[in-house]
């Protein structure tokens, strides 16, 4: 197991740092609400929302995928669990630990919004990196969990984006297709 990483942070621990790990991980929500609130007003904007859609969409598949089908089919037990002498700042979780969703979602999210927006995209990359390292600061997931977290959110985004974008390509294809298709009417 990656212990010695998540005890060298463990050195880190204060009170400023406590704070702001822990505002870190109430504005991100249980399940990584804050990314449907991104995604949601990037749908609310028509030079955005397409990207919008790819957040949300990569969020579902990160919720189905990690969430749901590979944390109970790897089973690996959370740092928390193995070693309890390590006070916690956050409720002791009891999902398994693999992968670190709240870092998956983060990383889709951002790795959507860059395939968009490059300058946001990178500020959300940056901001998905503290996310990642939150998790372990917090002793609820070990660096792998976090690393497989970050490959499978960017990966799951790069998926959502590229058929999204097939999609919309197509049905703007035939939507012309139909208008300039001998219609008069068009």
């Amino acid at each position: 197991m990656d212990f010695s990483i998540l005890y060298a942070i463990q050195t880190l621990r204060g009170p400023v740092m406590d704070a702001l790990i822990l505002g870190l991980t109430n504005i991100m929500g249980s399940y990584g609400q804050i990314w449907l609130v991104v995604g949601v007003a990037l749908c609310l904007f028509p030079k955005t929302r397409r990207c919008g859609v790819a957040v949300l969409l990569s969020y579902g598949l990160v919720f189905l995928v990690g969430q749901y089908v590979l944390k109970d089919l790897i089973a690996r037990p959370r740092p928390c669990h193995l070693d309890q002498t390590v006070e916690l700042l956050v409720k002791r979780p009891s999902s398994y630990s693999c992968p670190s969703t709240h870092t998956a979602w983060a990383f889709a999210a951002a790795a959507s919004v860059w395939m968009y927006f490059k300058k946001p995209g990178a500020v959300l990359l940056a901001v998905a990196a503290l996310i990642g390292f939150s998790r372990m600061y917090l002793f609820v997931h070990f660096p792998t969990d976090v690393l497989f977290g970050a490959v499978l959110g960017a990966a799951l985004a790069v998926l959502t984006v590229w058929a999204l974008n097939r999609l919309c390509d197509w049905l703007a294809a035939r939507r012309a297709a139909q208008n300039g298709g001998g219609n008069p009417q068009a």
